[in-house]
């Protein structure tokens, strides 16, 4: 949320953004901003560990929100934990991890692993351990 006016309807160039608009607003109107909104992003470090927690109190949020958190590490943020406490669909960042290891891995070896149910736990299971 940056301080401006408005983004033409499509913006993000995706399907689900065509005909829509997305407006930016001065950051300390933000908790405001959430009323009707789908979909919450944050694609920031905050809310990582050893890192503050994304200061956006969620109380205009809508249930019916999806909540998207780019951070991995805790997979569970305190925005997520918010989220989920309001009954939104949350999802973590643990996706974004692995689809961008994807290249890096196969420059290292040579080979393209499946981002599935699988590795998603076996990585998970390593943050989780990690602490």
């Amino acid at each position: 949320m940056r301080r401006g006016g408005r983004v033409g309807p499509g913006a993000g160039g995706g399907p689900a953004a065509r005909g829509r608009a997305i407006e930016t607003v001065p950051w300390a109107e933000r908790a405001g901003a959430l009323a009707g909104a789908a979909l919450l992003v944050n694609a920031t470090s905050l809310g990582m560990t050893g890192q503050p927690a994304l200061d956006l109190p969620l109380d205009d949020l809508p249930a019916e929100a999806t909540v998207n958190d780019i951070v991995y590490a805790p997979l569970e943020t305190p925005l997520l934990a918010a989220a989920r406490r309001r009954g939104c669909r949350t999802v973590d960042g643990l996706g974004m991890l692995l689809h961008q290891g994807r290249p890096g891995f196969h420059a290292w070896f040579g080979v393209d692993p499946a981002v599935d149910e699988d590795l998603r736990r076996a990585v998970a299971g390593d943050l989780l351990s990690a602490g």
